[in-house]
């Protein structure tokens, strides 16, 4: 069948609908079977268990239906079970499960990676390697980059996640938790601000100015940039909460790392695959990278991930680098159909949905001042509380707050940064379904809101 058999938004039920005290009978006995036995370390903010999903709607156990602005973490592109992906992944399924790509050749994996090197923002010819996570694509990003240029030092950013691999986590400076007890990290790593508008750091009026500094600081103080092998940038900084830069920030980057012969690595693996309205976050900017890893969106939900460079970068010789499960031919096929779903609409979606999902987004902080910021592109956007306007404490508790009356509402989102809430929705997201939400986040900040004020009374 073609893709034309097929709807692009798929019809999904109506959500939210509620139908047991949160959560409910089921949900409690599959929770506890649950903590008996996997890690402390998952991050669980709040009971939900899913038992079926499509587009952006989850039924769990006790038959209550939310309405999900999470994508599992900005993964499902094409919404949950949407049916095409769904019947190429049968299709696929039933011809082959697995034969490892590093050592062998598939269709599915050959069509892929000519796709997804034309899509990438860097001109002339470009090489993928297929890993299966965002972690991983990072990991081969830093090999790659040190073996390429022969140096050995790396710059990253403060607030950055690229994953919890060592290598990875050595590059984020998200959370203490996500290293405390892990050190000692890969060496060879400097760290320097993000440009964040909302929060500017220094004294520089233009936070580029103050991170461009902080940079060159590194080269005078602490390593010749002629050793600096990378520098690792989020196009919209992730997991340290939705920040956008300044539109100077990316081509004065660009231009630093083009006259010191670095490599400029760029993480897409949540802004990528559509999510910001372009295929990938950096194209807002016009500037073109030397790598860029990808995974999360890529497969609308199976393990998958990519590193994509210049052909002349990925130049590692036999053997230097490979994966097992890196491009299994069943991810693939998820995959190609996800492009297929992006290109048939699915992109010019996330643009038009996010622009009225921000707009919506800036009505309601003018409602409330506890919310200080409004940013984002395409469906790739957050709200961060503070205590005040004018001091901008960040105010962590009242958006853990706001996300659990979200939960007991029927909907779901997921903090970050330090007090922002993401609203990284499915890309076949409606107007209606961001309305719905929209209405719930104000009916749980006020609620919010009463709730301390007794406390506050009491």
């Amino acid at each position: 069948m073609s893709l034309q058999d097929y709807p692009l938004i798929p019809i999904q039920p109506d959500a939210p609908k509620i139908k047991t005290r949160l959560p409910g009978p089921r949900v409690k006995a599959l929770t506890a079977r649950d903590r008996r036995v996997t890690s402390p370390s998952y991050t669980r903010d709040y009971p939900l268990v899913v038992d079926r999903a499509i587009g952006s709607v989850i039924t769990d156990p006790d038959g209550n239906v939310f309405l999900d602005m999470t994508a599992g973490i900005a993964v499902t592109a094409s919404g949950h079970s949407h049916p095409y992906v769904v019947d190429a992944i049968r299709r696929q399924s039933e011809r082959c499960l697995h034969m490892s790509g590093t050592d062998f050749y598939y269709a599915s994996q050959i069509e892929l990676a000519e796709r997804l090197v034309k899509s990438a923002p860097m001109k002339g010819k470009n090489r993928i390697f297929f890993t299966n996570s965002g972690a991983e694509s990072i990991e081969a990003a830093l090999k790659l980059s040190r073996y390429h240029t022969g140096r050995q030092h790396v710059i990253a950013f403060i607030g950055a996640f690229h994953g919890r691999t060592y290598g990875a986590m050595s590059l984020g400076a998200s959370k203490v938790i996500q290293s405390q007890g892990f050190k000692p990290l890969v060496p060879q790593i400097s760290h320097v601000d993000y440009p964040n508008p909302y929060r500017p750091v220094g004294h520089e009026k233009n936070v580029t100015d103050h991170t461009m500094r902080e940079i060159e600081t590194v080269f005078k103080h602490k390593v010749s940039p002629d050793e600096v092998a990378a520098i690792f940038v989020e196009a919209i900084q992730g997991e340290g909460g939705y920040i956008v830069p300044p539109d100077d920030f990316l081509p004065r980057l660009r231009e630093l790392c083009t006259k010191h012969g670095i490599m400029l690595v760029c993480d897409e693996v949540q802004s990528g695959m559509g999510r910001t309205g372009l295929m990938w976050g950096i194209q807002h900017s016009g500037v073109e990278p030397d790598m860029i890893a990808s995974a999360k969106g890529i497969a609308s939900g199976l393990p998958l991930g990519a590193l994509i460079a210049r052909q002349k970068i990925m130049d590692w010789p036999y053997g230097a680098h490979a994966s097992t499960f890196g491009g299994n031919p069943v991810s693939c096929a998820a995959s190609l159909a996800t492009l297929d779903l992006l290109e048939a609409g699915l992109m010019h979606n996330a643009a038009t949905v996010g622009d009225f999902l921000i707009k919506r987004l800036h009505e309601l902080s003018n409602e409330f001042d506890v919310i200080g910021d409004v940013r984002g592109r395409g469906l790739m956007a957050a709200i961060e509380f503070v205590q005040d306007q004018s001091s901008r404490h960040a105010f962590a508790e009242f958006r853990n707050q706001v996300v659990l009356d979200c939960f007991h509402r029927g909907l779901l989102v997921l903090g970050c940064g330090e007090s922002a809430i993401r609203f990284c929705p499915a890309l076949t997201v409606s107007e209606r379904q961001i309305e719905t939400a929209i209405t719930i986040v104000h009916d749980a900040i006020k609620a919010v809101q009463q709730h301390r004020r007794k406390g506050e009374a009491a």
